[in-house]
């Protein structure tokens, strides 16, 4: 070998030795080589996640739990410090750290981005049914997975007591799949329940207290009259089915001495109103009294008594006798009502209803005396209508039936073969209470005579039978005779 050409060779590879001996070795922290101290900082995830344990660095595979709030669950619940190769530098890895999560199965998979506290279960508000007497909730789960294990449950919300004890509920059902409908077994109005989902052993994914809807109270069992005063008294209802708002009262009064005489009084009470005063108490007097709660779902059912000069806890309908008519005119369809007044002298005359009912039967008598009768239409033929508005002061003859108008009421003739019950009212409106006083006339268009109680129709028809055996037996006689008469008549004749 040629000794000039080995020595420019020799130069340069001490040239090159002796400039990598100068060189610093590099920090493996910024070439990301992993030190046998490596760690990972806490990471800067979902500001609701709890780590345990909670601290600033964590070493190489140390495994952390996360949990978040209530209802809510982490997309990972263990994870645990990593670190893998981001590139190569000059032939060497460079690392960065990672976190990995475990899941289901028990894999570690790494974490792409951060972990959040998901809500495992939604529950929109507007999807929630209640009633008196159920409460739905339509759920929708974000974690399949976890939402298997599901469990949901009704409960009182806290301990009942008299009068308005409730029985516990034992509604309990295990939840599937990604959606679905949980429905409390049959529940009790106006009562606080507990509805929670939850998973085992105690994380509770959603809780909600709410009470059940109110129904219509039950009925007053207590009332009773006060002697001494002639008031009613009563037992407050309780507000087990719904706050009682107030009482609806109706009274009818009729005077012993005169049955035609009715008046009804309807009245809306307060809820903190235990006792009321009879209307005119009087010995001659008898009284039957509808009482009813009321709560925001309306009246509840009604108890009825009836009081008289001794009270009696049995009730039964007050009897009705009405007034006759006269100039009964089946052909043309009319009547004469001999009216007067109802007003007494001391009060101010006001306008009287003539309400006309095709019936003679009490109860009917009753609900046109306290109903809202509408004008007559001859397209709807209504049994009852409103014939009339008079401004009464003095006895007057009114003919029902003689086809006028006023006032938006129509006098419609009568039909003839009709049955009818023709009602005189006076009604006095208050802020608290409706006064309906009544007479009652009745009669009917098929014979023209005014209709008596039911006992003259009875006698008239043990009357007819009479003369229809008389009759008969009359017959029977003429005939027979003229039986007998025959054979003797043909002896003469041969």
């Amino acid at each position: 070998m040629n000794l000039q050409l080995l020595a420019p060779i020799f130069l340069l590879v001490l040239v090159s030795l002796l400039a990598a001996e100068g060189q610093e070795e590099p920090d493996p922290k910024v070439q990301g080589v992993p030190l046998e101290t490596e760690t990972c900082q806490r990471p800067l995830w979902d500001p609701g996640l709890r780590l345990a344990p909670d601290q600033e660095n964590y070493k190489k595979n140390e495994e952390v739990m996360l949990s978040c709030p209530e209802g809510f669950q982490p997309s990972f619940t263990h994870v645990r410090c990593s670190s893998e190769v981001q590139s190569i530098s000059n032939g060497k890895p460079v690392y960065k750290e990672v976190w990995r999560g475990r899941d289901s199965s028990g894999r570690w998979l790494r974490i792409p981005s951060s972990v959040e506290c998901i809500e495992v279960l939604q529950v929109l508000p507007g999807t929630l049914e209640i009633s008196s007497t159920s409460i739905k909730v339509n759920w929708t789960c974000k974690l399949p997975e976890t939402c298997q294990r599901m469990r949901a449950m009704c409960r009182l919300a806290g301990p009942s007591s008299p009068p308005c004890e409730a029985e516990e509920v034992k509604g309990e059902e295990m939840l599937h799949g990604g959606k679905g409908t949980f429905t409390c077994p049959p529940l009790q109005p106006f009562t606080v329940y507990s509805v929670t989902i939850s998973l085992p052993p105690s994380t509770i994914l959603f809780t909600w207290l709410v009470r059940t809807k109110e129904t219509v109270p039950d009925k007053p069992e207590k009332l009773w009259l006060d002697p001494s005063t002639g008031s009613l008294r009563w037992q407050a209802l309780p507000s087990c089915k719904g706050e009682i708002i107030g009482y609806q009262l109706n009274i009818t009064t009729r005077s012993t001495r005169d049955g035609r005489f009715l008046e009804m009084e309807r009245l809306w009470l307060s809820s903190s109103v235990t006792e009321h005063p009879l209307p005119e108490h009087s010995p001659s007097s008898s009284y039957v009294v509808m009482m009813q709660g009321l709560t925001a779902a309306g009246a509840g059912a009604a108890s009825l008594w009836e009081f008289q000069n001794t009270s009696s806890d049995t009730p039964h309908p007050l009897d009705i006798s009405c007034r006759s008519v006269r100039d009964i005119s089946p052909s043309q369809g009319t009547a004469v009502l001999p009216l007067h007044p109802i007003a007494r002298p001391t009060e101010v005359a006001r306008e009287h209803q003539l309400i006309v009912a095709a019936t003679h039967n009490g109860t009917a008598v009753e609900g046109a005396c306290l109903g809202e009768p509408q004008p007559f239409n001859a397209s709807q033929q209504p049994d009852t209508y409103m014939a009339a508005m008079l401004n009464l002061t003095v006895p007057t003859d009114f003919v029902l039936g003689d086809g006028t108008r006023g006032q938006g009421y129509h006098n419609a003739a009568l039909r003839p073969g009709w049955n009818y019950t023709a009602i005189l009212r006076l009604v006095h409106h208050s802020q608290q209470a409706e006064k309906f006083t009544c007479v009652c006339y009745s009669f009917s268009l098929v014979a023209g005579q005014p209709l008596g109680t039911w006992h003259g129709t009875v006698i008239g028809v043990v009357v007819l039978l009479v003369v229809l055996l008389l009759s008969a037996g009359i017959l029977w006689c003429v005939l027979s005779r003229r039986r007998k008469s025959l054979p003797s008549k043909a002896k003469e004749v041969n």
